[in-house]
């Protein structure tokens, strides 16, 4: 199976692509057992669970690291790079070609930079260019990050038309949750839209009567299994039942 050609197939489906973020081969394994079509990682889950910070360009190696084991999967995968761990093209132009001779489907590169600040649109550009010169079967899925960070939300719509023309596959917008909003950009742009699932916004038959292609989890999978880990500690602490049942040893052991 081609999985890069099966991952871009994937977006022109009957519905949306709903996609699972992972953090970890486990995660991954028991996602795509449990029959999702392809499986992207979360940058959070993957720099906390490495004891790094998320955003800030360095768990480039440790990214590299999960790829290789998530290339086993029977499924494709897409991996967050951030904003590609350098702001030089040529080298995340080869950093991605890395990706790719592994057998990773695509990548995730947002044009936020901090906490409070978003890429120059013209640099951002030339790092999709770079990547999909050297690699240009790899899905880029351009991130705009006006919404997530509340900055310049206005651009948002002239960020995603130039990182489209720079040959973008997708482009992703975060935290962008109103329905209004959301109908305009699909209009506009001619490439598959991306959502952020958020428990609080439009629901999956809203975002597909949108017209959005792909609606990724993010953190929000790693989060959770945090927080349901709390839980069961507790439970053992407490002496109460569990919240819920966990799959079996036997059952995560035979993913590997």
């Amino acid at each position: 199976m081609n999985k890069t050609k099966v991952f871009h197939e994937l977006h022109h489906g009957d519905g949306p692509l709903v996609l699972p973020n992972a953090w970890d081969f486990g995660s991954a394994a028991v996602l795509a057992a449990e029959g999702f079509p392809a499986i992207g990682t979360t940058s959070l889950g993957v720099a906390v669970a490495a004891g790094l910070p998320d955003g800030a360009g360095v768990t480039g190696e440790a990214t590299l690291a999960l790829a290789r084991l998530l290339a086993r999967l029977p499924v494709p995968v897409t991996v967050d790079i951030e904003g590609g761990f350098s702001e030089s093209p040529t080298a995340v132009g080869e950093y991605t070609a890395r990706l790719a001779e592994l057998g990773i489907a695509g990548v995730n590169l947002e044009d936020g930079r901090t906490e409070t600040a978003l890429a120059e649109p013209d640099h951002q550009s030339e790092l999709i260019a770079a990547i999909k010169t050297r690699t240009p079967e790899l899905f880029v899925n351009a991130r705009v990050d006006t919404h997530w960070l509340k900055l310049d939300t206005d651009a948002t719509l002239a960020r995603a038309e130039q990182y489209t023309a720079a040959g973008a596959d997708g482009i992703f917008v975060p935290g962008l949750t109103d329905p209004d909003e959301i109908g305009r950009l699909v209009a506009a742009i001619p490439l598959p839209v991306n959502i952020l699932y958020s428990p609080t916004g439009p629901s999956l038959a809203t975002l597909t009567d949108l017209g959005v292609r792909r609606v990724s989890t993010g953190s929000l999978l790693y989060r959770t299994a945090l927080a349901a880990a709390v839980e069961a500690a507790r439970a053992a602490r407490d002496d109460t039942p569990l919240p819920r049942q966990p799959p079996t040893y036997a059952r995560i052991q035979a993913l590997t």
